[in-house]
């Protein structure tokens, strides 16, 4: 283990479905010699892609941790999933990663998925350099893979290496900044020869190394002196630079090879000790101050600064129980401590520590500052809680998750599977923060919702392998939501006489509509003593309460602000109970009158179907109530953008294999939420009232 926090580096794999991240990750294991044998994903055997589910359908379903060891540096790696219903775990590993490499793939460059993962990266503000993988493919080129990371992200790439030769005659790549090129003499050659830059590429070579030269001296003013003196600039200062220039993300390296067949997989290990930060390198983690949110405290990645820590994932293991994945930002943790939650204020012990290598674990004594553990025993810590020294305790920012989208009912096949069922779901809720479970209080039904079709079904899967679960799943549902179009005021009153003390409670909400996105509001306008600002707190949790299910097909209600406009009260039989349900009605009377609609989920769907089936996908989506956006020619091939409505995209992915002969590829996300339209309105608040 590095006892030096710089020779530690906290980093991921980030990229697109199918880029080769999982195969990325299993070649750095190979060759740092944490395993011995090449796992394959069309074979079923990596290490990384641990769970049954994964290595049947060939991706990566879960973030798995490992490290490594390389150049007497120690390595933190995650890999993480491409597909977008898995977006919570790239969210929460960017979270805690201090670099990432992305991996692209040599013929497609830049795809949708990858935009979204690069924004997500750049607001954990997360350096990173580029892997372009599969040169050895048919119609591979990496120049132009690196003109789209320009064009569709905006992003300041730089090759630090160019490619020899690309598709089957790829055969090494050459480093601008040593001159070195790296051979791979046959076939099945594992291993490179490093030798000096033939002839044929010194040209290119000195081409692109003075662009390399020209970008880094941009980011250092002493450089640029000297590049304009023309004076040799050393490898030495060069690498400096640019490591500088990548921690303040001004640059993002490019490097490329081939990993499915072992190219250019040191050359990457060696560019992530080299320009990837370490713990010291990126800014001191900052949290508040458990008593006073105001007050900022910062805490160094230091082993002398008192404890603290993030916990990034829950996993329940079949053999252990309950893991609890730890990034830990300073001081130290010994196995068996006593440590404090600050994020729900109880205490917990961590048992043992362990060091994971994806589902295989070391038990180790202690944990330091920098490094990224999973820890047995912590009962109550949830995904985004802050650990800390109880003498010294602070909250980190927690992790944001995007709310679920899709809903299905899922109902027990048998009585010993109902039993099973809800405890089953309970762990698998406590391991993603993007499924949540609840019965539906008139179909007594259990419901799942997450982020897609393939998130629910991978759910309802793992139940019947990891929980021996069967259960049915019912047909989706989409999470629609409510608001109101124009503003209204309405009186709520709640009186009750009945012998002895009654019930009083009077007030008028004026309700208005806000811009997408702003959720619910509430706020005064009463001045003076028409009401004791007691009773406020109770309207406003009976409005908050009320606004949970709307009035149009009970689903709840967004982009709204209340103010509490007047009131009046009884000296006695004034209660916050008598308020809370005054708040409740003066809110269902003003959203009633307010012009109500419904909102449905606004999908963002990226396609990229062969010329031929243009026609086939557009007619299709036509049908699907689609916007189109806007259609890019690349290569032989059409990407279309379009907003498609949630309700409609169910089977779509069956639906495109079937239109296009299995050729075509997209994905979605949430975009926004819009207006329903009427007719289809009315059909579903009929089933909303229904149901």
């Amino acid at each position: 283990m590095a006892e030096d926090l710089s020779k530690t580096r906290n980093i991921g794999f980030i990229a697109h479905i199918d880029a080769g991240k999982t195969t990325v990750t299993e070649r750095v294991l190979y060759f740092t010699g944490e395993t011995y044998k090449i796992g394959d994903i069309d074979d079923g055997t990596t290490v990384m892609d641990f769970m049954s589910l994964e290595r049947e359908r060939g991706i990566t379903i879960g973030s798995a941790a490992t490290n490594a060891s390389w150049d007497n540096h120690q390595v933190n790696i995650i890999d993480t999933p491409g597909h977008v219903d898995f977006t919570a775990e790239v969210q929460r590993s960017l979270r805690v990663l201090d670099g990432g490499v992305v991996v692209l793939e040599s013929v497609s460059g830049v795809q949708p998925q990858s935009e979204t993962v690069w924004r997500q990266a750049n607001d954990y503000g997360v350096p990173r350099m580029i892997f372009v993988n599969k040169m050895d493919r048919l119609g591979a080129d990496f120049y132009n893979a690196v003109q789209t990371v320009h064009d569709r992200l905006g992003a300041n790439a730089v090759p630090i290496q160019i490619p020899m030769g690309a598709e089957s005659s790829f055969n090494g790549m050459i480093d601008l900044i040593e001159r070195k090129a790296y051979i791979y003499e046959s076939e099945d050659a594992v291993q490179h020869k490093i030798i000096d830059v033939p002839d044929e590429y010194k040209e290119d070579v000195e081409k692109y190394r003075n662009e390399l030269i020209e970008k880094i001296a941009e980011t250092d003013e002493v450089l640029m002196d000297k590049f304009f003196d023309d004076q040799e600039l050393s490898v030495e200062e060069l690498k400096l630079s640019l490591r500088k220039a990548v921690i303040k993300l001004e640059i993002f390296p490019v490097l490329c090879g081939s990993a499915l067949r072992h190219r250019g997989v040191h050359p990457l290990l060696d560019a992530v000790i080299d320009y990837l930060p370490s713990p010291i390198d990126v800014p001191s983690i900052k949290g508040t101050d458990t008593s006073d949110d105001s007050k900022i405290i910062e805490r160094k990645p230091s082993e002398e600064d008192p404890f603290s820590a993030l916990v990034f994932k829950v996993v329940t293991d079949q053999h252990v129980g309950r893991l609890v994945y730890l990034r830990i930002y300073s001081g130290t943790l010994e196995s068996g401590a006593n440590v404090y939650n600050s994020s729900n204020r109880s205490r917990e012990r961590a048992g043992r520590l362990m060091k994971m290598h994806a589902d295989s674990r070391e038990e180790i004594k202690q944990a330091k500052a920098g490094e990224i553990v999973a820890a047995i025993g912590l009962k109550d810590a949830i995904t985004g809680n802050t650990l800390c020294d109880q003498a010294n305790p602070l909250l980190l920012e927690s992790i944001d998750f995007p709310d679920p989208v899709l809903s299905v009912a899922v109902e027990p096949k048998t009585r010993s599977d109902q039993d099973k069922m809800g405890e089953s779901l309970a762990r698998l809720v406590g391991e993603d923060p993007t499924l949540q479970t609840w019965t539906d209080e008139e179909s007594g039904q259990t419901v799942l919702a997450g982020m897609g079709e393939l998130h629910l079904d991978v759910i309802v899967e793992r139940l019947r392998r990891e929980f021996d679960v069967d259960a049915i799943q019912g047909a989706p549902k989409v999470a629609y939501r409510e608001t109101i179009t124009v503003a209204s005021e309405k009186q709520g009153k709640f009186i009750r006489q009945s012998g002895g003390k009654g019930q009083y409670g009077d007030c008028t909400l004026r309700i208005e509509p806000l811009e997408p996105g702003s959720g619910i509001l509430f706020e005064s306008e009463i001045t003076g003593a028409t009401l004791p600002t007691e009773y406020y707190k109770p309207i406003e949790s009976g409005f908050r309460e009320a606004a949970a299910s709307g009035v149009i097909a009970g689903y709840p209600v967004v982009d709204v602000k209340a103010v509490l406009t007047d009131g009046s009260h009884h000296d006695v039989d004034s209660s916050e109970m008598a308020f809370k349900i005054a708040g409740s009605m003066a809110f269902k009377s003003a959203m009633t009158a307010g012009s109500p609609s419904l909102l449905e989920p606004i999908m963002k769907i990226d396609i990229v179907t062969p010329e031929e089936f243009l026609g086939d996908c557009l007619g299709d989506l036509n049908s699907r109530r689609a916007q189109i956006l806007s259609m890019d020619q690349q290569a032989n091939s059409q990407a279309i953008k379009a907003y498609v409505p949630l309700g409609e995209t169910f089977q779509y992915a069956t639906t495109l294999r079937s239109l296009t002969t299995g050729r075509a590829s997209f994905s979605m996300e949430l975009d926004h939420y819009a207006k329903v339209p009427n007719h289809i309105a009315t059909e579903i608040s009929g089933k909303g009232k229904e149901s």
